[in-house]
């Protein structure tokens, strides 16, 4: 793989991590609710499920996903319930903003579950992978090093994009100053989760 064929990856996966969604807004959400520490633990579990996708298209797995209809309906409903079911629950949560408090009821082991979900029941993450790679993977060279290279290069951007949103969200959070204000942040956040679960089950998969 050459540096400019790379810095072109580098370029396209940037764009993509950019975008806003369900990981973006689980970062934000806990980032507000939780602080910078529940962020971090909140983005190592959306990190493990990027990661876990990237083995599953690196062993070929990702193409039954991209061409199975099964597959990615019953992954797509899940996941689509799954966004649906944490919207519910940010939307009926509390407006208390005692940082403290909120991290003793969730803790950061929760944290990370619940984000590692929010990935893991992505089908788009995976199929979008499965189409990806293939176009930057050079067929004359080995082939799992140029894997290694896509992956690692795809959760760093990753990490570095989440990070940003997390700062964005503990910035958010310093001018939070009323039960109010954090209960209207709750709903937003909740109506996100929401919207993206229902978006997600009306995707369609495209063979």
């Amino acid at each position: 793989m050459t540096i400019e064929w790379w810095l072109t990856y580098l370029f396209t996966t940037s764009i993509l991590s950019l975008s806003p969604g369900s990981g973006a807004i689980n970062t934000m959400s806990t980032g507000i609710s939780h602080g910078y520490r529940g962020a971090v633990a909140s983005i190592a579990g959306l990190q493990l499920g990027l990661s876990l996708h990237i083995v599953l298209v690196g062993v070929g797995l990702g193409a039954l996903f991209s061409h199975s209809l099964l597959a990615f309906e019953i992954l797509k409903w899940a996941g689509a319930a799954y966004l649906v079911w944490l919207g519910i629950q940010q939307w009926r949560s509390a407006g208390a903003i005692d940082l403290k408090a909120v991290s003793k009821a969730m803790p950061r082991r929760r944290l990370f579950k619940r984000a590692l979900l929010v990935n893991l029941t992505n089908p788009k993450s995976i199929v979008f992978l499965a189409a990806l790679f293939p176009q930057f993977v050079l067929p004359h060279q080995p082939q799992l090093a140029q894997f290694l290279v896509l992956g690692i290069t795809t959760v760093v951007v990753d990490i570095l994009v989440m990070i940003g949103y997390a700062t964005l969200a503990t910035r958010i959070a310093i001018w939070i100053r009323g039960p109010d204000q954090m209960k209207l942040l709750n709903r937003s956040f909740g109506g996100m989760f929401i919207a993206v679960g229902a978006l997600l089950a009306c995707a369609r998969k495209v063979v």
